[in-house]
């Protein structure tokens, strides 16, 4: 009889495994954080639509399993050449994830869903991959429901990745600008990480880029300071030499459409 895996060993096995937040990316612990509340928060069955890229972890949706109380439906927003690359995780042979499908393909130029189908539209960690934001933005409008939020999760502080389709890094107040403009509104913004650990994210990256001898001494140090990088986040919040100067790792974004 196959095990049947909680949502907790299921968030558990998605952070140590595919995010690392408790090893060098703790700023991904704000998408957890995030979707959780709002699964407590939207009414039961209310439809929730995600835009991921779930063929690179072997077609599977990772936040599925946080919703399992409301109609889910993952859209998996993989290019071409991603997906003649394939799967770069495993993660369908591991014991320890909820092994749930429920996903659409589909160019996310054309997603072929009903108008005023959403309640919630979640783009976790996909936007710096798209190249058509504006077409994205018109297909989500669509979609959503009037009153209906829409939640956007973005890392800051990151390697050009997955190349060529790398394309942009966009603060959380250039995505209010954009979403401004199609009638959205009550933003609400969070923020995670700061330059400490910024730094100890940029050494990791570097450490990638030398010979394998001294790459495993420096990932040994790493490894030993890393937690220090984050106690100094913690310690130390506020830049006491430049006002209005902030420096996140990463932040999340919601707003509701109050008109079509």
């Amino acid at each position: 009889m196959e095990k049947k895996i909680s949502l907790d060993e299921h968030e558990k096995f998605l952070k140590e495994k595919i995010f690392f937040t408790e090893t060098k990316w703790p700023h991904f612990n704000l998408i957890f954080d995030d979707l959780k509340n709002f699964s407590k928060k939207i009414k039961k069955n209310s439809t929730v639509v995600s835009l991921e890229r779930n063929t690179l972890y072997g077609g599977i949706s990772l936040f599925a399993p946080f919703f399992d109380k409301h109609d889910f439906i993952s859209i998996d927003c993989i290019s071409p050449i991603l997906k003649k690359r394939g799967a770069y995780n495993k993660i369908k042979k591991q014991a320890n994830v909820i092994k749930k499908k429920k996903n659409y393909q589909f160019d996310y130029r054309n997603i072929k869903l009903k108008n005023n189908l959403a309640d919630l539209i979640i783009i976790p960690n996909l936007m710096h991959h798209i190249e058509d934001i504006d077409t994205l933005f018109r297909q989500v409008k669509a979609i959503l429901k009037k009153g209906g939020k829409i939640y956007i999760f973005e890392p800051l502080v990151r390697e050009l990745h997955q190349v060529p389709e790398d394309y942009f890094r966009i603060t959380p107040y250039g995505f209010k600008s954009i979403l401004k403009k199609i009638n959205f509104t009550n933003f609400k913004i969070k923020f995670d990480g700061g330059p400490f650990t910024a730094v100890g994210y940029c050494w990791d990256q570097a450490i990638q880029f030398l010979p394998k001898n001294l790459r495993v001494k420096k990932k040994n140090w790493l490894n030993k300071e890393f937690l220090k990088f984050i106690e100094l986040d913690k310690k130390y919040k506020t830049n006491k030499v430049r006002n209005k100067t902030i420096f996140p790792m990463s932040f999340s974004i919601n707003a509701k459409l109050i008109k079509r």
